[in-house]
């Protein structure tokens, strides 16, 4: 089996159930509070170990509470975390997330530790992280940091998977450096510079391509994806599921993918896969708490095949 680090944040989520997102000024009564781990990069790699991957997780915490509970968490999980940077004098990150009861979500981040992931670490490790077969990276840790990283593995001839998440302009370079390059519709057209509704899904997967990418994944929602690249395309509709909370799905979907991949599925088989993931996510409330196993994504698609 292939090998998998991703390199990303983790924060300690604070998630309140609510029947409809406050207006300015006011105040209202919650439906339901609890706590979990979550983080884009801490997703990501619990998502691709708990779906068969063989993964390493590199992040950077603060020697607090939240700190010290998450990496005994990813201990229990059985998620190897032991590169992870610990840090004094800065607080782990936190992710304040309202869901309302259509199951979207408003999400306040504070980055904390996961701004101290520089690329002067990056390079401490460096042996370490080319000893993976698939890198894989989004936008919640330092710009600069996912600069050298794909400047590392360009240089070693890696395969670099980049969920450009949050959104955000990207230099040319990282672009040209990218394997497989993962956008929903808002960082498509940030990333662009055009929107999807004046040019269509497929022109805007066409643009990303010209734009450096090896492979583009546009995720569409409840519509489902777009693959392509120099030899493949593939549209693979959504699952029809009710959706609870949509926290996590897209960081599912990406780590479900690059377990996929790294397992040896084609393509198609691998985007349904993530698919299904992602599906199953939005069932339920939280984001790490909801991603599921690889038995229950394989009951899931035997289920609705």
């Amino acid at each position: 089996m292939s090998k998998i680090v991703v390199i990303g944040s983790s924060n300690t989520d604070l998630i309140a159930k609510i029947k409809d997102f406050p207006k300015a000024g006011e105040t209202i009564k919650g439906v339901s509070y609890f706590q979990a781990m979550g983080g884009k990069g801490a997703n990501q790699a619990l998502a691709a170990h708990r779906l068969d991957g063989d993964v390493k997780f590199i992040t950077s915490l603060g020697k607090d509470t939240n700190g010290l509970s998450t990496l005994e968490y990813y201990k229990k999980e059985g998620l190897d975390a032991s590169l992870s940077l610990l840090v004094d004098d800065t607080p782990s990150g936190v992710a304040m997330i309202w869901v309302d009861e259509k199951g979207e979500n408003s999400i306040v981040i504070i980055s904390g530790a996961n701004e101290m992931l520089s690329s002067g670490y990056i390079h401490e490790i460096k042996k370490e992280i080319l000893k993976a077969d698939l890198i894989v990276l989004q936008m919640e840790i330092p710009y600069d940091t996912v600069k050298t990283v794909c400047d590392v593995a360009y240089e070693h001839n890696k395969r670099v998977l980049l969920n450009v998440a949050p959104a955000r302009k990207l230099n040319a370079e990282i672009i040209k450096k990218t394997h497989i390059l993962i956008v929903n519709e808002t960082e498509a057209e940030i990333i662009s510079g055009e929107r999807i509704h004046e040019i269509g899904e497929q022109a805007m997967v066409d643009n990303l391509l010209a734009l450096g990418a090896k492979s583009v994944v546009l995720t569409l929602g409840s519509k489902g994806c777009i693959m392509r690249n120099e030899s493949e395309y593939h549209k693979i509709p959504a699952f029809n599921v009710k959706s609870i909370d949509s926290t996590g799905a897209g960081d599912t979907f990406c780590g479900a993918l690059a377990a996929g991949l790294t397992e040896g599925r084609n393509w198609k088989d691998s985007l349904i896969f993530a698919s299904a993931a992602s599906a199953i996510c939005v069932t339920r409330l939280g984001a790490q708490p909801s991603i599921p196993t690889a038995d229950e994504v394989y009951d899931f698609l035997k289920k609705n095949n």
